[in-house]
């Protein structure tokens, strides 16, 4: 199970961090969609978690995907870490074993776990969102993947937030930025969050909008949402935002899943679709795989569908002359989001 040139370091390891140089039991976790092998092994008749990176590069950096999770298990975000090998990519920490995480639950302990989260201190690289945009969400809008006419509507509208999305030093926090159910783990007691390989510095409401998708279904619920994150009501400001980071996901989402699953064939737009709810709620039940071709066009063709009716609403408007008109006259204004090439 583990690869032959991995062996040695895994070795070592174990005996840093059990004094032991085996294991009785091992099971490979197939969950997710990342390169890295991940393990359940038993030492000592405890279970604990190893992963052995397979790829390392710039964007899969040990160093920083265990710099910033250690100091996630410090402040007991991120299961304790027995063992970190930056430099074969080796991990090991605590295993955690979950239970089913009730939405009614989900709904308050996520944001507070992600509130913890962004205290911390800053975490030392900045997600790039133009590598994001370059790379799929410009590409997407002339791949010719889904109808013209739709792309012309919404690239008009996401232009629209572009311009006005703030980059703001305060909101600028360390971030998980890969929160979908296989990273967000529940004990019963609490949430762990797992898997930092894409762990930057980034603007706080994408954390909030990411793990949204999964929780919220209603004004009611985003409300309790962003109460239990900011500790109090939101107001329209920061409602604002929150919601047009909705749509900035909702269009990474879909660039990035039909770039991926369509192979730059044009989606098929007459096929029947799930609900944005329904297919989320299947994704928090662990009943899809995101790693077949079939299921990323769908899923991408969900994100696409939400976007597409949510910039057809009074409230895409409110909140663009919310953002807008709270910046308004500030010159030196930076924007997060890199505008159309």
């Amino acid at each position: 199970m583990i690869p032959q040139e991995k062996i040695a370091a895994v070795t070592q390891g174990l005996r840093e961090a059990f004094g032991a140089t085996d294991f009785t039991d091992i099971c490979r976790i197939t969950k997710g969609l990342s390169s890295d092998l991940v393990f359940r092994i038993v030492v000592g008749g405890s279970s604990y978690l190893l992963r052995v990176m397979t790829r390392i590069d710039e964007r899969n950096d040990p160093v920083r995907h265990f710099t910033c999770m250690k100091a996630a298990a410090e402040s007991s975000l991120a299961p304790r870490v027995l063992h970190a090998n930056t430099e074969d990519g080796i991990l090991i920490t605590d295993f955690v074993e979950t239970v089913p995480f009730p939405e009614t639950q989900a709904l308050i302990l996520i944001p507070a776990t992600l509130r913890n989260l962004h205290a911390l201190p800053p975490f030392s690289k900045a997600f790039n969102y133009v590598t994001a945009h370059n790379g799929f969400i410009w590409r997407f809008r002339t791949a010719n993947l889904v109808a013209a006419s739709e792309i012309e509507e919404v690239f008009t509208r996401y232009d629209q937030v572009c311009a006005a999305y703030p980059r703001l030093n305060t909101d600028m926090v360390s971030c998980h930025s890969d929160l979908k159910p296989e990273n967000i783990l529940f004990d019963g007691q609490r949430v762990w969050l797992v898997d930092w390989q894409a762990a930057f510095l980034n603007d706080r409401y994408f954390d909030l909008a990411v793990a949204a998708n999964f929780v919220i279904t209603s004004d009611a619920d985003e409300r309790t949402y962003l109460e239990a994150y900011f500790g109090q009501p939101p107001d329209g400001y920061e409602c604002a935002r929150f919601f047009l980071m909705r749509q900035v996901t909702h269009m990474f989402y879909a660039a990035v899943f039909l770039m991926l699953g369509s192979a730059g064939k044009p989606v098929n737009q007459d096929e029947s679709l799930p609900s944005f709810r329904n297919f989320h709620q299947r994704i928090w039940e662990e009943e899809v795989n995101l790693a077949d071709q079939a299921t990323r066009i769908v899923y991408g063709r969900v994100h696409w569908e939400q976007l597409l009716q949510n910039v057809r609403q009074a409230r895409f408007e409110e909140a663009l002359d919310i953002v807008s008109d709270r910046h308004a006259g500030q010159a030196d204004l930076r924007r997060l989001l890199p505008a159309a090439l």
